[in-house]
């Protein structure tokens, strides 16, 4: 079994939670990030690379197919680009449908000859909460939960070739840039803890085991599916 991951937003938050926890499970692992990741270890490699300029991602998708042929893919990097709907601007909305969809598609296409050719695959699209709707997310909700459709869409494709295609929706996570839009520490932050419904926000490390299973070779009966790590807040509750 060829154990090559290739992670993207690597280096920092949730992407970093990622490759450690892969790296845990014996993968060698491939972070593609803005800048190189802070994880010590043998079989941890960093592309660098602003993965919202497509012609730049299709420089560092050839480097690394040629140079690790990986046959598990996670495209984690995202960014919000917070508005409400008076102020959305519509380059926003392309540099997101850039990096969220477009930079998914160059990704899985350039590792899609290694997978067939091994007849194994796993690709995990991390989406959203955000994804089924949020105030002043209209491009990040948009193209989160374009990866549904996307994922689903590949998971009947690929399904013949042992590859199966998922999506780990997390919300809210204690990272960077969750605190970019919640102040660390605030009224705010603690009042958003209260309302999920286990009573906490979530861990980088709650969404990278996540990401495990669906990449876990024994996963192979799980196709097209999404996995809110969410602490519930993605049911929807109604106090009466």
């Amino acid at each position: 079994m060829n154990k090559v991951a290739a992670v993207t937003g690597g280096s920092a938050g949730i992407g970093k939670a990622i490759c450690e926890d892969l790296l845990a499970q014996g993968y060698e692992v491939v972070s593609l990030a803005r800048r190189k990741s802070e994880i010590e270890h043998p079989k941890l490699h960093s592309i660098e690379v602003d993965l919202s300029d497509r012609a730049a991602t299709g420089e560092a998708v050839r480097e690394l197919v040629e140079r690790f042929a990986p046959t598990t893919i996670v495209h984690n990097a995202g960014v919000i680009r917070a508005a409400l709907l008076p102020e959305v601007k519509l380059d926003d909305l392309d540099a997101l449908v850039d990096l969220h969809l477009g930079c998914a598609i160059q990704l899985v296409q350039g590792a899609l000859p290694a997978m067939r050719a091994r007849r194994f695959g796993r690709v995990v699209l991390l989406s959203s909460r955000a994804a089924l709707g949020l105030a002043t997310r209209t491009s990040y909700s948009a193209t989160k939960a374009g990866m549904l459709g996307m994922a689903r869409t590949w998971a009947l494709e690929l399904a013949a070739d042992g590859i199966t295609v998922n999506v780990v929706a997390p919300g809210p996570i204690r990272t960077d840039m969750f605190y970019d839009v919640v102040e660390a520490g605030s009224e705010k932050e603690r009042a958003l803890a209260a309302s999920v419904p286990v009573k906490r926000l979530g861990e980088s490390g709650d969404v990278a085991r996540a990401v495990r299973f669906f990449a876990d070779p024994a996963s192979s009966f799980i196709t097209g599916q999404v996995l809110y790590v969410c602490g519930g807040t993605s049911v929807g509750s109604l106090a009466l």
